[in-house]
């Protein structure tokens, strides 16, 4: 099963050798991580020349804030005729936690990357309308972050 999803990777570097910079396997998946400022280039040309119709998610993770780049966005794409799961992976830094929307891709991004600006602080260039989705507008900071306080932050002290 692998071979078959190697082969969306090799695609992909046929049409830009630049635009993989690494390929992981395990577990029966294939995860390719892609420059962030290729993203929405890799998306569209993965749902047009080889039938990825479908964002099925995307979510955004912190890795700590002693790693570099901190962030990460995972793209999990399926094909609905030919079956086949693809994940793409953007790394961002903390310094700069912008990424290229892909919501003119799949409408459906538009949730997801609101939701990964909402509690990981992910930035998406060209989004239509990137705004809290689960928290509320006033919420101080991004609940999913690793530095963030279990408890929030405290006004004042329990002791």
């Amino acid at each position: 099963m692998t071979e078959k999803l190697h082969a969306y990777v090799d695609k992909i570097k046929e049409a830009n050798s630049a635009w993989v910079t690494e390929v992981t396997a395990g577990h029966g998946e294939v995860t390719a991580v892609i420059r962030r400022e290729n993203i929405a280039e890799v998306c569209k040309f993965l749902k047009v020349e080889h039938g990825f119709d479908m964002l099925a998610d995307l979510c955004g993770a912190d890795r700590g804030p002693e790693e570099d780049p901190r962030f990460e966005v995972n793209y999990h794409l399926l094909g609905t005729k030919h079956h086949d799961r693809l994940r793409l992976k953007v790394l961002v830094s903390e310094d700069d936690p912008h990424v290229s929307t892909v919501s003119h891709i799949w409408r459906t991004a538009d949730w997801h990357e609101r939701e990964t600006y909402d509690l990981v602080g992910v930035i998406f260039d060209g989004h239509p309308d990137l705004r809290r989705i689960l928290l509320p507008s006033d919420f101080d900071g991004h609940a999913l972050r690793k530095d963030y306080p279990l408890r929030g932050y405290e006004p004042y002290s329990l002791n």
